[in-house]
């Protein structure tokens, strides 16, 4: 698995990720009838963000985004998110894509990464990041209406460097 910059070329692949994610509703605050013009505009960061792929050969396992999380006095913390497309969930690609937004983040200077809104119920995504060193710091009660479990809470994470 190489993960490399994104380019235009790659977002029919990338628009196929972020529609199964955002459909299925389960992880992602964004509106599930988002289209792939506006998903565009939400998911490709311009710079100084950044916006990435994972790939084996031709096929885009994930991707994700990253950058400051706020202007100004806030401008010293990172952000970042990431999609696995279904196929590929389970075999380390949300961890690289993690680890690399990480060290991305590190390499500019930022002073940590927070996450805003990372659904309580994405049992897989919490122990990833608690494993790359977040910690949650607080959690908004249902603040997230899961498409099955109902409202649930969503954590506010953080790493700091």
């Amino acid at each position: 698995m190489l993960i490399r910059e994104f380019t235009d070329a790659d977002w029919p692949r990338v628009w196929e990720i972020v529609a199964e994610v955002v459909r299925a509703g389960d992880t992602f605050t964004y509106d599930p009838a988002t289209t792939a013009e506006q998903a565009y505009d939400i998911w490709v960061e311009r710079p100084p963000g950044r916006t990435v792929v994972a790939v084996d050969g031709d096929r885009v396992l994930g991707t994700a985004k990253m950058g400051t999380n706020r202007p100004g006095p806030g401008s010293h913390v990172a952000t970042a998110s990431f999609m696995v497309a279904a196929a590929a969930r389970g075999h380390g690609v949300g961890t690289a894509l993690c680890r690399h937004a990480l060290d991305w983040a590190r390499g500019r200077g930022y002073a940590g990464m927070q996450f805003n809104a990372v659904a309580e119920s994405n049992h897989a995504a919490v122990a990833i990041y608690r494993r790359l060193g977040f910690e949650v710091v607080g959690t908004v009660p249902g603040a997230f209406a899961h498409p099955t479990l109902g409202r649930v809470g969503l954590h506010v994470m953080y790493c700091a460097f």
